[in-house]
């Protein structure tokens, strides 16, 4: 890849690759990344939240190193964002499930059991979880919201590339069974594994629940991510970082929330979320240059879901 050619127009593969340039990635399936080749996802999260992570996501793809982004369908600036994925069409994008701290689709009316009065979730997270495990009426609304979300990025005419949880939520294994058992009819062939090492010793359990989970339902994964340790300040220094870090094996996620504003301006519950420098991040040329010499395939998690 060279540094001043846009990731966009690569879609997958690095510079001097011939034919394998369009190659999927290798398949994030098994119980580690041993034996695989190496391959890279960059993700923006919340797409479609407000018309700056909009900008963001578009520069970034168009003049840095983004391969992919994770839409919230019925975020505020949801249209925006679909319409601008339509006109990117080397982005790949991927259903960014909101189950906590966001707007539904589904009217309140309809989900009373999840939402406020406005249609909009808490923050409640463990409590939610308990919920959804033992009330039946609320699995019923829960899937009918997942189903919802589904429905609408179907109806955006993007294709799938992955799907993942806001705040990693499908780590619930309700959540997740609901996510695979709706999402193969609207071509669900990915999902997020969200294992950053060291992940906290409570976290492993649901971890490993969910890559056997995946497995068992042929979906496709990555092998580990970056993103949570640097959740809201994910500069240009720890981007590098995180690329001079890279396993010499398997297919990787680094996601980032950019915007072209920072802060509570993009969401009540980032007030201290560095958006701006996460953006600046993704175009810096220091980092395009850092990737090139990695000589490593970057795409979507449909890159990794069609290899064989």
């Amino acid at each position: 890849m060279k540094p001043d050619l846009a990731i966009g127009s690569l879609r997958a593969g690095p510079a001097g690759s011939g034919d394998r340039r369009d190659e999927p990635l290798p398949a994030g399936r098994g119980d580690a990344a041993h034996g695989r080749s190496r391959g890279l996802i960059i993700t923006a999260d919340d797409f479609g939240l407000h018309t700056s992570v909009n900008d963001a996501v578009e520069r970034a793809h168009r003049e840095g190193v983004l391969s992919a982004a994770s839409l919230m369908v019925a975020a505020p600036a949801a249209a925006d964002a679909i319409a601008r994925a339509r006109a990117l069409p080397s982005l790949r994008v991927g259903l960014h499930l909101v189950l906590a701290d966001g707007q539904a689709m589904l009217p309140a009316s309809q989900i009373p059991a999840l939402v406020d009065h406005q249609g909009r979730f808490g923050d409640h997270m463990a409590r939610d979880g308990v919920r959804f495990f033992f009330l039946p009426h609320v699995r019923r609304q829960l899937a009918a919201e997942i189903r919802a979300q589904f429905e609408a990025f179907a109806a955006s005419g993007l294709p799938l590339d992955h799907v993942n949880a806001h705040k990693h939520f499908h780590l619930h294994p309700t959540v997740l069974s609901l996510i695979l058992k709706i999402g193969r009819g609207y071509g669900l062939r990915a999902i997020r594994w969200p294992n950053e090492q060291p992940s906290p010793l409570l976290l492993r359990p649901w971890l490993a629940l969910l890559r056997r989970k995946l497995n068992a339902a042929g979906v496709a994964s990555n092998d580990y991510v970056f993103g949570i340790a640097q959740s809201g300040r994910f500069d240009e220094a720890a981007l590098l970082d995180a690329l001079s870090r890279l396993p010499q094996q398997g297919v990787g996620e680094i996601y980032l929330h950019p915007a072209l504003i920072s802060g509570a301006e993009i969401g009540a519950s980032m007030p201290t979320y560095r958006h701006a420098d996460e953006f600046a991040a993704l175009v810096s040329p220091r980092v395009r240059a850092a990737l090139a010499r990695l000589n490593i395939r970057v795409g979507g998690f449909t890159d990794v879901a069609v290899a064989a």
